[in-house]
């Protein structure tokens, strides 16, 4: 996935819309430093590169910097940088911001990641598209770097069906009778519908769905819905969604579910990053 440098732009002027005036005060064009942007905490790296980008649009120069996906520890270096005295006040905090979000997001993300595959190697982390307004390519971005994968991009990929969809029809068979042309409509899709009651699941099995995502499901409902699938229907997958966190999520995938979609990654606050600032002489 790329962030352009338009996009990186658009950034850059919204906390840089014509210069920066405190540096300006100091008369320091002809002074030059370097800056190492370090972690406090064990992290995953994550938008190291767009952070890179972002000092050398504002005429910076990359020295180091550490690939996303990685493990860094505390104490280590991310990127360091050199450049004027007034660009590197320009670009540092556009840069540790985004990696402060993005390192925190892949962190959390790779965490939950790890406790899933521990105890259900076959299922699989996925986020929802509720990222942040504005920011979901940057949210897509964080979350694959640690592990997870999109549950839906967006409305015109994958189809699922809410219960307000339902609200169409005039009762639950009604729907369920028209599942079949769903899926002769849209031939090379999975159709997915969202339940939380058991007879209701039941009835989208027999009709041929292909995925059934719980909402806020109990363990016990999950449990009865998986034991049922696997013997009479063995080939359709269970997401569970709907309050599931880094805190549940084992409680939920041990229960031999097919995936899990969270929208908690993208609510996981900021990784603690520090700056070192050095004259150059």
């Amino acid at each position: 996935m790329i962030i352009s440098d338009a996009e990186l732009l658009e950034y850059i002027k919204e906390d840089l819309p014509y210069f920066d005036l405190t540096t300006y005060l100091q008369e320091s064009d002809d002074t030059k430093a370097s800056l190492e942007i370090f972690t406090r905490e064990n992290i995953i790296s994550s938008c190291t590169e767009e952070a890179c980008s972002i000092a050398e649009l504002l005429s910076c120069k990359v020295n180091f910097f550490i690939p996303s996906k990685q493990e860094i520890k505390k104490d280590e270096v991310l990127i360091r940088i050199e450049g004027s005295f007034s660009k590197i006040h320009e670009a540092y905090k556009l840069m540790q911001v985004l990696l402060e979000y993005s390192c925190k997001i892949a962190t959390t993300t790779n965490k939950m990641y790890k406790i899933i595959k521990e105890s259900n190697p076959t299922c699989e982390l996925l986020t929802t598209r509720k990222s942040f307004p504005f920011s979901k390519k940057f949210c897509i971005k964080s979350i694959l770097n640690g592990g997870a994968m999109p549950h839906r991009l967006g409305l015109s990929e994958t189809i699922l069906f809410f219960k307000q969809h339902r609200e169409l029809y005039s009762s639950n068979e009604e729907f369920y009778k028209n599942i079949y042309k769903f899926k002769n409509m849209a031939p090379e899709k999975k159709i997915i519908v969202e339940s939380s009651k058991f007879k209701d699941i039941k009835a989208l099995l027999k009709y041929g769905v292909d995925v059934i995502q719980i909402d806020k499901g109990s363990l016990e409902l999950v449990e009865n819905v998986v034991s049922f699938k696997n013997i009479q229907y063995p080939n359709t997958k269970i997401l569970v969604a709907g309050g599931i966190n880094i805190s549940n999520v084992q409680d939920y995938v041990k229960l031999g579910i097919d995936g899990v979609v969270t929208s908690s990654l993208y609510n996981c606050g900021m990784a603690d990053l520090g700056v070192k600032l050095n004259i150059i002489k």
